[in-house]
């Protein structure tokens, strides 16, 4: 008879473990101060957007569609909710306008998955500020980790990144929240593979999914957490394994996965977080700024012939062609993604807010003949998507030619808007969705000082 010693088998952390045992080594005392303002400007950004948001009709038509009652805060509604649909509706509400951030050098939004997702699992399970403010913190910093991974090879597949990476970032900002063990953080990471999601034929109507996607991206990362903090296991090789996550959802590319370990808690990739100044697409913004200061030079709509702008590869496919259509955008929001919409509507109004994108200024016929005016040709030089510049070069009806060049958008990293700038820009939004000016300056007050609060009972007050 033989005799079989019981041998422990010794398994090589995978991937993700390893993420986990990184950031789970990082305490938040030990966290850099500029991580922490720019989650806390984050959460400003995001809560003023939630605010702009509140009276939409694609706002109301969710809410309805949440048919259960909680103790959970959507911001700006009055009704109390579970835990996961006040994720589901703060996440929608901060991309529902395309105001919220983005990341400079592989974009994608940041704060519309984590922030919902942390504050509902805070508010629900009576976490503190500072636990609230650690978990943004590190769910921002996955975000930006992932999409650094397979830069625009889940666009390629089809699948919008901010659905899919979304869930993976909510889900860290939920768990570390939470206070989940490393065995919970990395059955998280593995049961939110499987609910990320968000498709892009939103491109091809201009329908409302592409504002769903962050909200159930966040909804999906505190089911995650709470289900792994329930006993629930996922793979633990869902990032790399041979059916995981860039295999699904970017399956063109290599992932370099050494982004998602290497430099963790000493390179904060979070720093590149930009934020808007103007109520579009990102990559628009920096011509924007051209045609303004086109305006402010005293030429008139009338003396312009024809504007060329030298644009980067990467910005065709979504905010230039089809040439025809971008010239004439169905709705205020398509507006949006309109190259030559969004420089006529600049150099009119000299801003491109909110009250630039209705669907009466989309029809505006002044803004429409300029828009028809602006083409584009390709700079193989340009920096896109390192760095966001704009470039115009509008011939007159006198013969001159005026040539004008933004090296680089206003809100990054190169140029990063203030928090008061960010200050007055949460005023402004909330204003705009109909709040009171009194309330917005505590809903301003428990923003910066979140870190401070002993647990998030107070923000049951911006249930109005």
């Amino acid at each position: 008879m033989s005799v079989i010693a019981n041998v422990a088998v010794t398994k090589e952390p995978s991937l993700t473990e390893a993420l986990v045992d990184g950031l789970l080594a990082l305490p938040f005392a030990g966290l850099p101060q500029k991580a922490k303002d720019v989650a806390v400007n984050d959460l400003l950004d995001m809560a003023g957007n939630c605010l702009s948001a509140r009276q939409t009709d694609y706002m109301q038509a969710l809410l309805r569609s949440c048919d259960d009652e909680g103790n959970c805060t959507a911001i700006g509604h009055a009704r109390p909710l579970r835990a996961a649909d006040a994720a589901l509706i703060n996440g929608t509400g901060t991309h529902g306008e395309d105001f919220d951030d983005t990341l400079e050098g592989a974009p994608i939004r940041v704060g519309a998955m984590v922030i919902p997702a942390v504050l509902a699992a805070a508010e629900r399970y009576g976490r503190s500020g500072a636990e609230a403010l650690r978990g943004i913190i590190f769910g921002l910093e996955m975000i930006c980790r992932m999409n650094h991974v397979a830069p625009g090879a889940i666009h390629k597949a089809c699948f919008h990144p901010v659905g899919v990476i979304g869930a993976i970032g909510a889900t860290v900002g939920a768990g570390i929240t939470l206070d989940l063990d490393r065995a919970q953080m990395v059955n998280a990471l593995g049961i939110a593979g499987s609910l990320s999601s968000g498709i892009l034929e939103y491109l091809t109507d201009g329908s409302w999914t592409k504002r769903l996607h962050p909200g159930w991206a966040a909804q999906s990362g505190l089911r995650a957490a709470t289900m792994a903090r329930a006993g629930y296991n996922g793979p633990r090789t869902v990032l790399e394994g041979p059916h995981g996550f860039f295999r699904a959802f970017a399956p063109s590319a290599t992932p370099r996965f050494s982004y998602l370990t290497e430099g963790l808690g000493n390179n904060w990739l979070m720093g590149d977080i930009a934020f808007k100044p103007y109520a579009c697409g990102t990559m628009i913004h920096p011509f924007i700024d051209c045609m303004i200061r086109l305006a402010q030079q005293g030429i008139s709509a009338d003396d312009i012939v024809d504007v060329l702008c030298e644009t980067g590869e990467g910005l065709v496919d979504r905010l230039w062609e089809p040439l025809a259509g971008k010239h004439l955008p169905p709705s205020g929001y398509a507006a949006k993604f309109s190259m030559p919409f969004c420089m006529a509507v600049g150099f009119f109004d000299q801003a491109a807010g909110l009250e630039q994108f209705t669907d009466e200024k989309a029809k505006d016929p002044r803004i429409l003949s300029l828009a028809k005016r602006i083409r584009y040709v390709i700079d193989p030089d340009n920096e896109y998507p390192v760095n966001y510049s704009g470039h115009i070069r509008a011939t007159l009806r006198d013969g001159r030619i005026i040539e004008l060049r933004q090296p680089h958008m206003r809100g990054g990293k190169r140029e990063p808007l203030s928090r008061d700038e960010l200050v007055r820009k949460f005023h402004r939004n909330a204003v705009y969705g109909g709040w009171r000016e009194s309330d917005a300056d505590r809903l301003q007050d428990f923003c910066l000082t979140i870190a401070s609060q002993p647990d998030l009972s107070s923000f049951g007050a911006y249930r109005i």
